[in-house]
């Protein structure tokens, strides 16, 4: 099961969510008390949560932190996706010297 949740990975966090929660509900419920937060996660970091799940069986502590960066880090290059470096795409734009 391991395995598949790592493939899962590579496919985007999503799915790995999604799927992640079909087969086993009853830990990512325990991760958190209420449905607004882990719904804000999985639209707007999902990487992040994806991250808080993998490090919450023993609580956020020492190494986790930085598992956790890494999540943030990986929602924040995703939402960067290139919209300054194709600048010279639209139509009509024009680089002032």
């Amino acid at each position: 099961m391991c395995c598949f949740i790592s493939v899962l990975f590579l496919f985007g966090p999503r799915l790995a969510l999604v799927v992640w929660y079909l087969a086993n509900p009853v830990y990512i419920s325990a991760a958190f008390q209420g449905f607004l937060v882990p719904c804000l996660g999985f639209i707007f970091l999902p990487w992040t949560l994806l991250a808080y799940y993998a490090v919450y069986p023993g609580g956020v502590t020492g190494f986790d932190w930085v598992i956790l960066g890494l999540g943030l880090l990986a929602d924040i290059a995703t939402w960067g996706g290139g919209g300054y470096g194709n600048r010279r795409r639209i139509p009509g734009y024009s680089q002032n010297p």
